[in-house]
């Protein structure tokens, strides 16, 4: 599969080790501090990090130098446990455990540790990209890459890459998605390859070693969630079909070239670089097309935490004893008003301190424990007033003081001790911050300068102009960038120039810790970007003017003219494409079209993006992907997430959202491509139909159409030697097939139906029909056969797993044909 490990890829952003996979060689890899040696300038500090704070200094200390951001310490083993970096059994009874994220290794590998930490994950990102995740599903041998824990219960996954995490982790997760479209942040040519750890398919083995680098048993092994196979052969199983992806064990990856090359399908893989999309604070559901759940799932929105179930790295709910008590554990303001907290188990008789790194570590917080507090949560708080707090007490306190807090020892105090209890960080007056070019600099990844009371956004970016070589382009060129790292979304605030930047970490903090972790501060040039969003609007009523589309709009929706321009109409389809010159407009507009009927029938809104056809590589011949995820059983919805995986996601459209036309609208000035229609004879019907009807649009107006039979008859697929149906073979199959398949002519029908001669009269000119053009690709109907495609839509809604494939459609076509054919006196035709 194809190539972009571009600045999606998370990368090692300072001194120290890689993350695994990360492109070790890239020259983007190496910090320039302004005081090397103070403090927060190692790997792994925070944004934000105090004096002394760091993973090296916070809870257990590290083992091992080379382990980023781990807090390992020996444990006595007692059941079966596999190492995480060979993936090989650990004998005898001792491991390496990270209190954090669960990491265990055999002692003899700690050495070779690169993986980093779940604590530190969110700051070695080279550019924030966040997850689609999709509904909660069974995954079976899948492991969170949060927590590192099987996914036995439902879990949830990234529709875009191969991330499984469980619900309540999702908050966790790192913004490390493939980057698939330029949206004018750090933009580059340049493909790396796009690391994924763990969850490789059976059978897979390493690109360097040759070994097997799978496992069931835990989360191991690195691949590129881009790029196809080079050799085939080094991922190849007996009597097993090439893999899409090349795997490596994590040690093994730094051995490979850090640049991507598109791998087998290159040709077919439309490059991330060739496609724009400004999409500011639309979701990346919007972006991609993807049918959102109506389910709320954990983490939703603002990527809450579901306070329902235990979480943190325990994940096992553990028996109540008399001698253990289950606190809950709320990290901000934020999660107080929303109930959302983890929930931690300890002795009774802990100490304060204990209690509060295991609070910590819930939220996989690895700072220095002196730096925090926690405070009794009374009733008042929990309902909702945030103002209110009860007693607080911090690390490192005299016994007494611990015994008001959590885990007391005096028997008459545990009585008194509360349910819920809140982090608090404490007062700082100077911090250590790391603030990031928001352009590719070589050599520097970020530069870190300590942030004190006086301290603005106007200030540090005059600091931080000389360390990156801009000092002579002047302070008004350049403004604070705050960027929130969420695992569903990323969020972009512009700091105002008085700012006080310790005030502004201090609220972060007091709203979310866990968000404090995942924010980082860019220094951005500011220059006006002329925004421009392309929204297709459908289900308006065809056969109308420009000037009409727009009058409807303007009644429906109220769009303002001088920011909204309509730049392509398609009267026959009823479908209209807007310039928005706005992004607050075009995110209004897409929200109110997509709740707007016009004459009874509902509006469909989508976010396109803009084919850069002139950047487009001389052998490229992208793949234009067509689903109809009610097809075959509802097959093709897995078909529709497997293919976003395999290609850029927006090469892949759903033919429920939208039909055909925005998919050939998008590609209409690539000059050369191909289609993949997925679905039955009436699916690919639809398709040749409209594309039929864009011909004269497209700068390519004779693709190739290969198909996927998912239908009940499949008879065109048959005939072209596709198959008689879909039976599960591997996308990447497929997807290689279509790249091998010759191309062959069909013969198509183009009819005119012309109008009835009128009758004498005044009226006759005025009753007369237009003639019609209708164009057939296979089939001739007498009839019959839109009754009988109507019964088999109306049975697919009601029981979709009858309709899988001709074995079951064949019958059924014959028995409802014969008792249509004698009950409306048809027979004839049966002759």
């Amino acid at each position: 599969m194809a190539a972009a490990a571009e600045p999606g890829a998370r990368a090692w952003l300072g001194g120290g080790s890689p993350r695994q996979g990360s492109p070790t060689s890239s020259p983007e890899l190496v910090a320039g501090s302004r005081s090397p040696s103070g403090p927060g300038s190692g790997p792994g500090s925070g944004p934000g990090s105090g004096p002394g704070s760091g993973p090296e200094q916070a809870g257990a200390r590290p083992l091992s130098p080379a382990a980023p951001g781990h807090s390992f310490r020996k444990v006595t083993l007692t059941k079966p446990t596999f190492c995480h970096l060979c993936s090989d059994f650990i004998w005898g009874l001792a491991g390496i455990l990270c209190d954090v994220c669960n990491f265990m290794s055999h002692e003899k590998c700690l050495k070779h540790v690169k993986t980093p930490c779940a604590s530190v994950a969110p700051s070695l990102v080279r550019v924030p990209v966040a997850h689609c995740f999709g509904p909660r599903g069974l995954y079976k041998r899948r492991f969170c890459a949060v927590c590192r824990k099987g996914l036995e219960a439902p879990g949830v996954r990234c529709e875009v890459c191969e991330l499984h995490v469980h619900p309540d982790c999702v908050p966790f997760a790192c913004s490390d998605c493939r980057q698939c479209h330029q949206d004018g942040h750090r933009d580059h040519d340049t493909h790396l390859h796009h690391w994924r750890e763990g969850n490789l398919p059976s059978g897979a083995r390493c690109e360097v070693c040759r070994k097997t680098c799978c496992s069931s048993d835990v989360l191991a092994g690195v691949r590129c969630e881009w790029c196809g196979v080079q050799a085939l052969s080094c991922t190849r199983t007996p009597g097993s079909s090439p893999r899409p992806l090349p795997q490596a064990h994590s040690v093994c990856s730094a051995a490979l070239a850090p640049e991507c090359t598109f791998g087998r399908l290159r040709t077919m893989v439309l490059p991330p670089a060739c496609v724009r999309l400004l999409s500011r604070n639309f979701s990346k559901m919007h972006c991609f097309r993807i049918s959102e759940s109506t389910a709320p799932e954990p983490g939703e929105g603002e990527d809450s935490v579901d306070g329902s179930a235990p979480a943190g790295p325990g994940r096992e709910v553990m028996a109540l004893e008399s001698s253990k008590q289950t606190l809950k554990i709320f990290d901000g303001n934020d999660a107080v008003q929303r109930n959302h907290f983890r929930a931690i188990t300890v002795p009774r008789l802990a100490k304060s301190q204990e209690v509060l790194e295991v609070a910590l570590r819930a939220y996989y917080i690895t700072e220095d424990p002196q730096g925090f507090q926690l405070q009794a949560l009374p009733a008042p708080a929990l309902a909702g007033n945030t103002g209110a707090s009860g007693k607080a007490w911090s690390g490192g306190t005299t016994e007494e003081e611990g015994s008001r807090g959590p885990g007391a020892r005096d028997a008459p105090s545990i009585t008194r001790v509360p349910e819920a209890w809140i982090i608090r960080a404490l007062p700082r007056t100077q911090e250590v911050l790391k603030i990031y070019p928001a352009w590719l600099k070589v050599g520097v990844a970020y530069v870190s300068l300590r942030v004190t009371p006086q301290s603005t956004a106007r200030t540090v970016v005059l600091e931080v102009l000389p360390l990156l070589g801009r000092q002579a382009e002047g302070l008004k060129s350049f403004q604070l960038v705050e960027v929130l790292m969420g695992s569903r979304q990323v969020q972009r605030t512009v700091l105002a120039d008085e700012e006080p930047l310790l005030d502004r970490l201090r609220e972060i903090r007091q709203t979310s810790l866990r968000q404090m972790s995942q924010t980082r501060f860019y220094v951005a040039e500011s220059r006006v970007v002329a925004p421009r969003v392309s929204l297709f609007v459908g289900g308006l009523p065809p056969g109308r003017s420009p000037q009409e589309y727009s009058s409807l709009l303007d009644e429906a929706v109220a769009s303002k003219a001088g920011l909204v321009s309509v730049s392509h109409v398609y009267s026959a389809q009823g479908a209209v494409v807007l310039d928005v010159a706005c992004f607050a407009e075009a995110e209004r507009l897409y929200m109110l079209v997509r709740d707007t009927a016009v004459h009874g029938r509902p509006l469909t809104a989508l976010v396109l993006p803009d084919v850069l056809h002139l950047k487009l590589p001389p052998h490229c011949r992208p793949l234009l992907v067509f689903v109809n995820p009610r097809s075959g059983g509802l097959k093709g919805r897995e078909l529709l997430c497997s293919f976003r995986k395999l290609l850029n996601p927006h090469q892949v459209f759903e033919l429920t959202n939208g039909g055909p036309l925005p998919g050939f609208h998008v590609f209409s000035q690539v000059p050369c491509f191909r289609v993949l229609v997925c679905g039955g004879d009436g699916t690919v019907g639809w398709v040749l139909a409209a594309l039929e009807e864009m011909r004269h649009r497209l700068a390519c107006p004779e693709p190739a159409v290969a198909i996927l039979p998912l239908g009940t008859g499949n008879d065109l697929g048959r005939v072209l030697r596709w198959g008689a149906g879909y039976s599960g073979e591997d996308p990447f199959s497929v997807l290689v097939s279509v790249d091998e398949a010759d191309a062959v002519l069909v013969d198509r029908w183009t009819i005119l139906l012309d109008a009835h001669e009128a009758g004498s009269g005044e009226d006759s000119a005025a009753d007369a029909e237009p003639p019609k053009i209708v164009h057939m690709s296979n089939y001739c109907g007498i009839g019959i056969d839109a009754e009988l495609s109507l019964d088999f839509h109306q049975a697919r809604e009601e029981e979709p797993a009858g309709a899988r494939g001709p074995t079951c459609g064949a019958p059924k076509v014959t028995r409802d044909s014969r008792s249509h054919a004698w009950t409306t006196g048809c027979w004839r035709w049966w002759g």
